[in-house]
């Protein structure tokens, strides 16, 4: 496995441009050496990053800008058919089609040539526990809450992360599969009825799958450590809002850090408070992020050498205007870090 670019940056997902030749486009010219694949959740709801990965699912029903698991429906053909492929690592279960990935079919019939492509290749796919807690039943009752559902969820979206990489190795051998989990940032809370262990046992299936580089992004505020209990390579945090708390881990980031894992700073928010910040405020402030874990014990130089710069979460709800924004900024703070500790 090649090294990852130190200070190299990223985006996380998702973009609000309908248009996805422009929206491969602009991605990769302002990150040459990490490409990632856009999702474009306004072009159809079928984008959206519940109902992207929910193709072939047995019982799932999308119904305009909602989708459900039918539980009055025979599930029985549907899960037999899921853990054949399962079974028989049969990756084209998992594959995405054009109409729920458009942004991603047209990253791949546009990619250079692999000798010529860039260093590493990111994809994305939606967390079992998040997917779980937001596609319900037509009871409105979480999917995840079904012991026989939620083990089918890990199962497909394990699939789903092995046909995608497969894939994506066609631009890159190189590649980085984002586990997404939005809603880690409520676990614990009583909304989330979830142990420690179930959220890892559930992650730990889809990352099983993944033969590159595994990431997780969470754009809250949650238990660091729990994800970092994970095999997880590269965990991806909103560090413009949360690097305190983050911090507040400093022998799990450490023993992370030395097992050969890697921090992605979400240093550019993904609101109009990016219209408010420079290249220099951003570094000031990711720099005085990485002080606190320096302050904790860990080398600078140790955080330097495992750190990506990316955007806090993903863009797909901002103005167009402001989501080029944040992705000039993002590149730009990169940038200003590598040429300041070179």
């Amino acid at each position: 496995m090649s090294t990852l670019p130190a200070l190299g940056a990223f985006h996380i997902g998702s973009v609000p441009f309908t248009d996805p030749e422009y929206a491969c486009r602009i991605v990769r010219e302002h990150f040459p050496e990490i490409h990632a694949w856009p999702q474009l959740p306004r072009r159809s709801f079928a984008e959206n990053m519940y109902a992207q990965f929910s193709e072939r699912f047995p019982g799932v029903v999308i119904d305009e800008d909602q989708i459900t698991v039918d539980r009055l429906q025979d599930l029985d053909p549907g899960l037999e058919a899921l853990y054949l492929a399962y079974l028989e690592d049969d990756l084209s279960y998992g594959e995405l089609s054009a109409d729920y990935a458009l942004g991603l079919h047209t990253f791949l019939d546009s990619a250079p040539a692999l000798d010529r492509g860039p260093t590493f290749v990111k994809g994305q796919v939606t967390g079992p526990v998040s997917w779980g807690l937001t596609v319900v039943d037509q009871e409105r009752r979480p999917t995840l809450y079904d012991e026989v559902l939620a083990e089918a969820i890990a199962k497909h979206l394990m699939l789903k992360a092995r046909w995608q990489e497969s894939a994506l190795r066609r631009i890159s051998e190189h590649t980085i599969l984002s586990v997404d989990e939005p809603y880690m940032s409520s676990f614990g809370s009583a909304y989330v009825s979830l142990s420690r262990d179930q959220v890892i046992t559930l992650m730990e299936e889809v990352f099983c799958g993944i033969q590159g580089l595994k990431m997780v992004h969470c754009c809250g505020n949650t238990d660091w450590s729990l994800l970092l209990a994970t095999s997880v390579d590269i965990l991806s945090f909103d560090a413009y809002d949360y690097a305190i708390h983050l911090a507040l881990y400093p022998k799990e980031i450490a023993a992370f850090l030395d097992r050969g894992g890697t921090l992605a700073w979400g240093i550019t928010p993904k609101t109009s408070d990016a219209y408010q910040e420079t290249v220099d405020s951003l570094v000031g402030r990711l720099v005085a992020a990485m002080d606190l874990l320096v302050q904790k014990g860990i080398h600078l130089d140790d955080i330097l050498q495992a750190s990506l710069i990316t955007p806090s979460c993903g863009l797909g709800s901002l103005p167009e205007a402001l989501a080029e924004h944040v992705l000039s900024l993002t590149a730009a703070v990169a940038g200003a870090m590598r040429a300041r500790y070179a």
